[in-house]
């Protein structure tokens, strides 16, 4: 099996409001969010690739006009936006439009990492 991978950034709010009072993520706060979208593939294309990343270009605008500098509650209507979360959205997104993505990972910190993986 191929794989590739390619990163996205993009920094937004959001707040876990159901949590108890004392708990940090039930405040109003932000990451640096760090998406990355697995393809796979068996076989190559003609060109020797998976998919050209140039293809992934429309994920990169999603990410920037409805992400980047939000607050996620909002756009996404939902107030549990967690990495858990945004790994299954943004792989619901990229499966829809390239059908060889296998999986989605989401990081709001260096040190923390949550994946779609089905």
């Amino acid at each position: 099996m191929f794989r590739i991978t390619k990163e996205f950034h993009f920094s937004a709010s959001h707040q876990l409001a159901h949590l108890p009072a004392e708990h940090q993520c039930a405040r109003l706060h932000g990451h640096n969010y760090v998406v990355e979208v697995e393809l796979s593939a068996a076989t190559l294309n003609s060109d020797g690739f998976v998919r050209d990343y140039h293809e992934l270009a429309p994920l990169k605008h999603y990410i920037d006009e409805a992400f980047d500098h939000r607050h996620l509650n909002d756009v996404l209507g939902h107030d549990g936006v967690t990495a858990e979360y945004l790994a299954k959205h943004f792989y619901d997104w990229c499966k829809e439009r390239l059908p060889e993505t296998s999986a989605v990972r989401v990081s709001e910190t260096p040190k923390t990492w949550a994946e779609y993986r089905p």
